[in-house]
């Protein structure tokens, strides 16, 4: 097993991550590392294994080998509420959010805020005054252009959706966002202010983690794209130093990484 990650800017790394299901194989040995303030592309063909190790890294899955750390701790996440308590929140493609409901509840789902006191205490009121104050607050922070909180979501577009789960994460995901596919289901305009959604998390200092099949998206705003192949990790690589097609040619083995790659890359 390789060493444990010591740079002191990696905020989410991993060692030898195995994951078996009976005679399947899904994560075979896998490294991973995230540096803070970085949009970090995870990539793979399907069955590649990217998914077991994103749902390792966020508590959705247990490992049966390996180890993980934040801030150069190790950690064990049972499930994603320990991840989630940890600072780990994920943007999942089906965006967990309830059409029916306003913005601003969608916002606090399953962390609904309770008026202070008695009432909050025992009567268990909702404090909506505040929630919708601080969603405002949320939305404003990353110029997500919605007049009002109190409108449902299901009077949204496909890409301002997506901008509510996204303010959600950035609400709560204090050390890293992971964000699947997020663009998977937009037009070109959407796709565009996610894009740009992502670089503003980014800029205010958390790390992303992207995953994506879209390629132009991925060369859009990445810093690094990590390579995953037959369930570990196969390359890292600088965007800057490698185009479109050579990615594709080491994502399906048609390429080999150099020795910096192979290791973590720069």
């Amino acid at each position: 097993m390789s060493a444990p990650e010591t740079n002191p800017e990696t905020v989410l790394s991993a060692r030898g991550l195995v994951k078996r299901y009976g005679s399947v194989t899904a994560i075979n040995g896998a490294d991973f590392d995230l540096r803070a303030g970085e949009v970090l592309a995870v990539i793979g063909d399907n069955g590649a294994g990217k998914s077991s190790l994103i749902k390792a890294l966020t508590g959705a899955l247990t490992p049966d080998e390996g180890s993980i750390s934040l801030d150069g701790r190790q950690v064990s996440f049972r499930n994603t509420l320990d991840a989630r308590a940890a600072g780990i929140e994920t943007v999942y493609q089906d965006l967990a959010v309830i059409p029916a409901l306003d913005i601003a509840t969608n916002v606090y789902l399953g962390r609904e805020l309770r008026k202070p006191g008695i009432l909050g205490s025992v009567f268990r009121q909702l404090d909506k005054k505040r929630m919708r104050h601080e969603a405002a607050g949320h939305l404003a922070d990353l110029k997500i252009g919605i007049k009002s909180v109190t409108q449902n979501v299901e009077t949204l577009s496909g890409g301002q959706r997506q901008g509510v789960a996204v303010v959600r994460t950035a609400a709560f995901g204090k050390r890293v966002i992971v964000m699947d596919e997020p663009t998977a289901a937009l037009g070109v305009r959407e796709t565009g202010m996610v894009i740009e959604l992502i670089r503003k998390i980014r800029d205010r200092g958390i790390p992303v983690v992207l995953i994506s099949h879209d390629m132009p998206n991925v060369f859009a705003v990445a810093d690094r794209i990590h390579v995953h192949r037959l369930g570990r990790r196969a390359a890292v690589v600088d965007p800057k130093h490698r185009d479109m097609a050579e990615v594709v040619a080491l994502m399906t083995g048609a390429l080999e990484p150099t020795d910096e790659e192979k290791n973590g890359g720069a």
